[in-house]
Formats: structure tokens, C-alpha cells, sequence
């Protein structure tokens, strides 16, 4: 049902409830159209309200024009998951129409180009219809600005979304200007553009959109950002020296992000020179080769990269592991196998990680779920990589790495940076050469290291990816084999001490117990919520940070005869390795997965558990 200059309110406005800061709009356009700005506009004008707000980019892989859609979700009480359900939806591109109507719920608004005429293929929805394509020549007449109508075109459908639900005049100009940077012809005709759609709507349109958009104050000294930004500035601030990456989806702005911060912050300032090596390598092998190197010579390395990369990396990685090197790799995740879907988000290489390359290994591994915690994972990655002389990986995704994500300031780093056990001239002097590099001193597993260039005649040893003593000398004897890998081991074992803890959050009249980790917090948090108050089923909360688990999870899993573990892929990675690890606790994990390549959603959970819990009086589906 359309609205027009008759005032009349149409059925679909009348039979609903204003909803305010509650609600998900998504912008339907094509790749390559120069909708980003005017989507990030939208999405800042709300946060500048005060209203919490995320904002996800669902893009093609392969060619420009093909279908986009960006979402953002306002909510009032904090919730930043991908919401399921469509509640406004600006469409703009013609190839998608029939199927973006048909795909949001029932008394949902459509704002559209008036020219498409959906306005006929459903009754229970409103819609603002709106000759974008007429209206752009109002702001482009001429022929310099012709080439601009693409672009500018977006800004009108912002004017026309601003007015219809409340979002101020002064907070879409304020992220115009921040967003464009002192462009000023661009921000003049951005604003213009603007203007001219709010203009038509307040003529248009008497009747205002049931989604509306009310200041609150939950934002105050929040930022926006996404987690590769966010990463990047925690390698820095780790004291990152070398940086080798090849390019790939999703895991490219991360390296470029930290470029860009080591040309502001780690310059020499008589140079003018980076005082960091930063190489684009040949591949993702040569990437991590040079990483382990440089982390052999004392450096701190690190690579980011995706499953196809780690795929091409995992021999350099056991390589790693056996000789003992710390390293740092970042895999921002994406669906796979193979080539799978480079451009969606999945929670797919947890176990391959976890096991990195052939013959016995683990690998401690990070799942940061937020921006601040990529910011600070990374910086105990670096940490955790020298404590414990090994490999370590930050597990991000696509959602977390390439989206707009609504977070605390980060704290500067106060702690030293930890070398862990690394032995000085004076130390090896002090030794009289009595030392092994791969020698169990402490009984915790690691053992001591020297750099290259420690100046004493005994520092020096032997680098193996071969069998070896504990001296670094080459062995094949199977006694010292099975000493070293037992050692290996036990430092896995010291690394449960060492890695974050799981954050546990545990209710009254908890009937059973959920697990998430990474990005598929956001949706659990909701869905626990909901669970509450709609059927009154409570669950206690456990967000995994880290594997290997520390002891306290353990004791959390033993209060619980039923734990729902969520994630993001088709086989419930995590839950394999938690049957493995604790196999006295295996019949009671129930795996709730989402693996369409999508954000996790709330409902998905909510359905997940109650399928397996049903609530009290629920009736069956």
C-alpha cells in the first residue's frame, strides 16, 4: 500500500504500533553504485542520536553491479546482532525488487523508486514511493555533475529515510561532513541531494514511518569502527616490527589499516623512512615464512590472513610450532571450503587452527568478539606468542573484520611488553654454557632462547624442524622424540594458565547452560534475553575466549547437564574439540549452528535451544 498527497493514513500505519529505536532498515542497491557513504551516513546520524546501532555490508565476490545490501540494526537496549526480520527497507535496485519485497515481515515500510511499481505485489506492507531517478537531476543539471547522478541519487533516499523517522537534520549534516573530510563541493552536493529528499517527503508524505528514531544517550563517548581497524592498531601497539601479507578477502584492510597507522605513528622523524618492514609477499607461503623467520631473529611478525591462506601456510606453521618460534596470525574467517563464499562470514577454521598441520599439534588460539577485543587480542597474541614460543592465532570473521561496529574507547596499554624466557649475554655467562634450547627447566614446558646477535660465544644453537635433543642437536633417537613432543605438550597445558579466561554470566533457576564465542555473542546475548521474557527459559552464559580452555571452564561445564554450544559452521567445530578434550562431558553438548554465511541471529538461537528445551507450556511447531 502506497501513501500520497491525500493525507490519508493507509492500513498498514493505522494497525501498527510506533516502534521507536527498535528496528532493522536495510538499503537494497548494487555493487559499485556509491552507496557506502550514504549507508555510513544513515547509520552515524542514529549513533550521533544516541541510539546503539551496527551496521553490516552483505557484498558480491566476483563483479560490479551485482546485488548489496547493507543493514543496519537500532536498538535501544543495546542489541547489535543481525536482526532476522526487515522492518524498513530502501529499495533502489531493480533486479532485487520483487524479492526484497517479499522478503520482509508484514507491516514493514518500504521506501522505493517510484518507477518499479512493487507497491502492487503486497498489501501488508507500507510504501513511500519516490522518483529518485527524477529528483537527481534537480542536484546534477549540467554536464560536469552528470557523472555524479550514481552517487548523489543515494544521498536523496537519506533525506527521504531522515524525515520519515525522526532522524535529525543536524546529526545527517554533522556525518555528511564527517564522512566526506573537508570535500567541500562533495559535501555541498551531498547536502543538497539530501535536502532535496527530505523536502520531498515533508510534502509527499503526511503520514510518517511507525519505526522512528527518538534521542537517547547510550552512545556517549562510544566510537564506530570495525575489528581489522581495530586489530591493526593493536599490532602497533603490541610493538609489531614486521608486518608480510598477501591479499585476500576478508583479511586486506587489516594489513593496509596497519600501514596506514606505521606511516603516522612509526616514522623516523630524520628519514622520513618507516621504522617497520612491511612486505606485500608472493604468497601466502612466503608470508608466513618470513613471519617465522623474523620471529626467530627476535622480531615481533605477523601475518593476517584467511582459510585459504592458513591452507597454504600450514607446513610453515608446524614448522613453527616444532622449532619453537613466535609468530602471530591473524584469520579473519570466511566461508569456505575452497573458494566457498569469500565475501560472507563463518566461523569455519576453528579446528583447523586448533590442529594447524600434520603430526601432533595444537595451537593456542584468541576469539575476540568485539573491536576493543581484536585491539587487545592482538596485543596478547604478541604476548602469548613469546611466553610461550609458538604460533598463537586471533580468530576474527568477516562480520567482526569488515564491519561497522559500535565500541568503547580503547585503553592505552600500560603493562610492559613480556619477552618471556629469553636469555641475556649475562644470563648465558652466568650458565657456563649449562643450557638447552629445548630443555625443560621449570617443568611448565618452555624452555630458554637467546636472539641472533646475543653477544656471547654460547648462545648460540641449532634452529631443527628435524627430530632433535634437548640441545637442539639433531637426533633420531625415539626416546628424545618422545621427550620432546612431550614437553610440547605440557607447555599446551601451561598455556591454559596464560590465555584470557571465559567470561561466565549465570541467572537464578538456570535450566541449562549456553556457550558462544567470537562474533556469535551478540546473537546469543539477545536470544537469552528473549528466552527469558518470552518463555520464561533461563539459561547460564559462558563466552569462551580463548583454547586451550582454562581450568575454570571446567568447573562451569560440571554445573551443567546440558550446555547449547553455538556457533557459526555446519559441524560444531568448538563442540568436537570440547568432546575430544572432555570426553566426561560429551552427551551434554547440543550444537546450535548457523552456517548460511549470514551474521548470527537471535532467532536462530531461540529456535536452537527451545527445539531441544521446549519451554514450559510451548506448543510444537
Amino acid at each position: 500500500m502506497s501513501l500520497g498527497v491525500s493525507g490519508e493514513m493507509p492500513a498498514a500505519i493505522t494497525q501498527s504500533a510506533v516502534s521507536a529505536n527498535d528496528f532493522s532498515l536495510q538499503v537494497a542497491t548494487a555493487n559499485g553504485s556509491g552507496s557506502q557513504t550514504a549507508n555510513n551516513v544513515l547509520m552515524r546520524a542514529i549513533f550521533r542520536m544516541g541510539i546503539p546501532v551496527s551496521g553490516k555490508n552483505l557484498f558480491p565476490s566476483n563483479i560490479q553491479g551485482l546485488p548489496t545490501w547493507f543493514t543496519i540494526r537500532a536498538s535501544g537496549a543495546g542489541y547489535i546482532a543481525r536482526k532476522r526480520e526487515i522492518d524498513v527497507l530502501i529499495l533502489m535496485n531493480p533486479d532485487t525488487a520483487a524479492a526484497d519485497v517479499r522478503d520482509v515481515r508484514p507491516g514493514a515500510v518500504v521506501i522505493c523508486e517510484k518507477k518499479l511499481g512493487v507497491e502492487k505485489l503486497r498489501d501488508d506492507l507500507t510504501f513511500y514511493p519516490v522518483p529518485f531517478s527524477e529528483l537527481v537531476m534537480k542536484v546534477t543539471a549540467g554536464s560536469e555533475l552528470a557523472k555524479l547522478r550514481k552517487l548523489i541519487v543515494n544521498m536523496i533516499y537519506v533525506g527521504v529515510a531522515a524525515e520519515l523517522m525522526g532522524i535529525e537534520t543536524a546529526e545527517v549534516g554533522e556525518a555528511i561532513r564527517r564522512q566526506l573530510k573537508g570535500k567541500t563541493k562533495a559535501i555541498e552536493f551531498n547536502l543538497g541531494a539530501f535536502h532535496l529528499g527530505l523536502d520531498y517527503s515533508q510534502k509527499t508524505f503526511p503520514e510518517k514511518s511507525p519505526y522512528r528514531v527518538e534521542r537517547m544517550n547510550a552512545t556517549a563517548g562510544k566510537i564506530i569502527l570495525d575489528g581489522n581497524n581495530a586489530a591493526a592498531i593493536g599490532c602497533l601497539f603490541a610493538g609489531a616490527t614486521v608486518c608480510t601479507w598477501y591479499p585476500i578477502t576478508p583479511s586486506s584492510s587489516l594489513c593496509e589499516s596497519f600501514i596506514d597507522h606505521c606511516e603516522t605513528h612509526r616514522k623516523d622523524p630524520e628519514t622520513g623512512k618507516m621504522n617497520v618492514a612491511i612486505v606485500q609477499a608472493e604468497d601466502e607461503i612466503a608470508a608466513i615464512g618470513m613471519v617465522i623467520g623474523a620471529g626467530w631473529a627476535g622480531a615481533r611478525s605477523f601475518t593476517a590472513t584467511s582459510g585459504p591462506g592458513i591452507s597454504l601456510m600450514s607446513e610453515f606453521i608446524g614448522l613453527g610450532y616444532y622449532t619453537e618460534v613466535p609468530s602471530v596470525i591473524i584469520d579473519v574467517q570466511r566461508t569456505g571450503p575452497s573458494t566457498g563464499l569469500p565475501t560472507r562470514t563463518m566461523q569455519g577454521d576453528v579446528l583447523f587452527v586448533y590442529t594447524n598441520s600434520h603430526g601432533d599439534t595444537r595451537h593456542p588460539v584468541l576469539f575476540p568478539s568485539s573491536p576493543e577485543e581484536c585491539y587487545l587480542m592482538a596485543q596478547q597474541a604478541f604476548d602469548l606468542a613469546e611466553q610461550l614460543q609458538t604460533p598463537v592465532f586471533v580468530l576474527s570473521d568477516l562480520d567482526l573484520g569488515m564491519n561497522n561496529w559500535m565500541s568503547d574507547p580503547f585503553p592505552y596499554p600500560e603493562g610492559a611488553i613480556t619477552r618471556g624466557k629469553v636469555l641475556s649475554a649475562e644470563d648465558v655467562e652466568r650458565l657456563k654454557g649449562d643450557w638447552g634450547r629445548y630443555r625443560d627447566v621449570e617443568g611448565d614446558g618452555i624452555p630458554y632462547r637467546t636472539v641472533p646477535g646475543t653477544p656471547h660465544p654460547l648462545a648460540a644453537y641449532f634452529t631443527r624442524g628435524s627430530g632433535h635433543n634437548e640441545s637442539g642437536v639433531y637426533s633420531e633417537k625415539p626416546e628424545d622424540y618422545v621427550r620432546n613432543v612431550d614437553r610440547l605438550k605440557r607447555k599446551f597445558e601451561t598455556a591454559r594458565t596464560l590465555v584470557p579466561g571465559p567470561v561466565f554470566e549465570d541467572r537464578p533457576r538456570a535450566v541449562a547452560g549456553v556457550l558462544a564465542y567470537g562474533t556469535s555473542h551478540w546473537g546469543t546475548v539477545e536470544a537469552r534475553d528473549r528466552l527469558s521474557k518470552e518463555f520464561g527459559v533461563e539459561l547460564d552464559y559462558c563466552r569462551l575466549t580463548a583454547l586451550p580452555a582454562p581450568p575454570s571452564f571446567r568447573d562451569w561445564m560440571q554445573r551443567h547437564d546440558r550446555i547449547f554450544v553455538v556457533e557459526q559452521n555446519r559441524d560444531g567445530q568448538l563442540a568436537t574439540i570440547l568432546k575430544d578434550e572432555y570426553p566426561e562431558f560429551a552427551t551434554r553438548f547440543v550444537s546450535v549452528l548457523q552456517y548460511n554465511g549470514l551474521p548470527l541471529d537471535a532467532t536462530t538461537v531461540v529456535n536452537g535451544v527451545l527445539d531441544a528445551q521446549p519451554a514450559p507450556g510451548r506448543k510444537e511447531r
